[in-house]
């Protein structure tokens, strides 16, 4: 399990066992994070529309946006908040750059503690190719420099 920031760059890192449920999974991937602060709002799909995970999250300051469980008598989220659900794609090209490195695509590690510690390093690889990262700028960004002499 992964946790992104808006722009798709990792934020957290976890796997556990085949058997338990991704509602379980939430906490302790965010107990895990490399960053200091907690993400204002989480983004699932519709495995995550439960109330005890809702309740949970709220308890730390997280709020939870997941499309309604059709399994659901009541709706649990409007159409306002379900607009951020199409940012989901983030989450999805952060596993597509983690498809890159051939020990996680292909897990040859028999111990979970070096797999874990292979798709942690797979994540720092991820954050030194962003520009932002190595100090170099993007396009949009205002140059830092006075004279272009300044820069050399």
């Amino acid at each position: 399990m992964a946790v992104a920031d808006r722009h798709g760059l990792p934020i957290a890192v976890g796997i556990a066992s085949g058997e338990r449920h991704e509602t379980k999974l939430v906490l302790d991937t965010l107990d895990a994070r490399f960053v200091k602060e907690l993400p204002e709002k989480l983004i699932g799909d519709r495995a995550y529309d439960s109330d005890g995970l809702d309740a949970q999250l709220a308890a730390r300051g997280v709020e939870m946006i997941a499309p309604h469980n059709p399994r659901r008598k009541t709706k649990t989220q409007d159409g306002r908040q379900l607009r951020r659900y199409r940012r989901r794609w983030h989450i999805e090209r952060l596993f597509a750059w983690m498809m890159r490195f051939r020990r996680l695509v292909t897990r040859y590690e028999r111990r979970a503690r070096m797999f874990l510690a292979f798709a942690k390093l797979g994540c720092i690889a991820i954050l030194l190719r962003q520009p932002a990262f190595r100090g170099i700028r993007r396009l949009g960004d205002r140059f830092p420099f006075n004279r272009l002499s300044d820069a050399f």
